[in-house]
């Protein structure tokens, strides 16, 4: 019983501080601020519900990371027998750093749009260790794959964004 009692003070404790980090990944993962606002708060619902999965002592940050991971497959396999469709289109995605140039800000939405144009398990990998800064065993984990299947979707991703931004730069 302390250990649930632990577990669940530690993930309503941690979710404030989280926040903002995983409201980054569902942006990522769905390609829409107000989808994204849907998920982060879904998944801070649905990890205060499970708090007593949480190991105390493990990284909150990559269990919570997962149940968003896990919500959003299931709502894209709803949106797929509803609707078949699933993502927003990156146009409609604003996402501008205040805080960097305007020259900063049209190559960072250049690359963003890119990693958001990438498959899915891609553009999670691609978030999870280059955005998130965790390990490729960390990001495995997250995505619940081997850290072989996550290093071949970082290097298939990068080499798909190289390839574009070498193509425009010889036009």
């Amino acid at each position: 019983m302390l250990d649930r009692i632990n577990s669940a003070e530690i993930v309503r404790r941690g979710l404030g501080d989280l926040f903002p980090r995983l409201w980054r990944y569902c942006v990522v993962l769905t390609g829409s601020r107000d989808r994204a606002d849907d998920l982060a708060q879904a998944s801070c619902l649905k990890a205060i519900e499970k708090s007593d999965l949480f190991q105390v002592g493990t990284h909150l940050d990559r269990w919570v990371f997962k149940v968003a991971q896990r919500l959003w497959i299931d709502e894209l396999r709803k949106q797929t027998v509803r609707l078949g469709g699933g993502l927003v289109p990156v146009e409609e995605t604003d996402l501008v750093d205040s805080i960097s140039s305007p020259e900063e800000n049209v190559l960072g939405r250049e690359v963003l749009k890119e990693v958001l144009n990438l498959p899915e398990a891609q553009r999670s990998a691609v978030f999870l260790v280059y955005v998130e800064g965790h390990s490729y065993k960390e990001a495995a984990e997250i995505l619940d794959t081997p850290i072989g299947t996550v290093m071949s979707r970082l290097a298939g991703a990068r080499g798909k964004i190289g390839r574009k931004f070498e193509d425009e730069s010889e036009n």
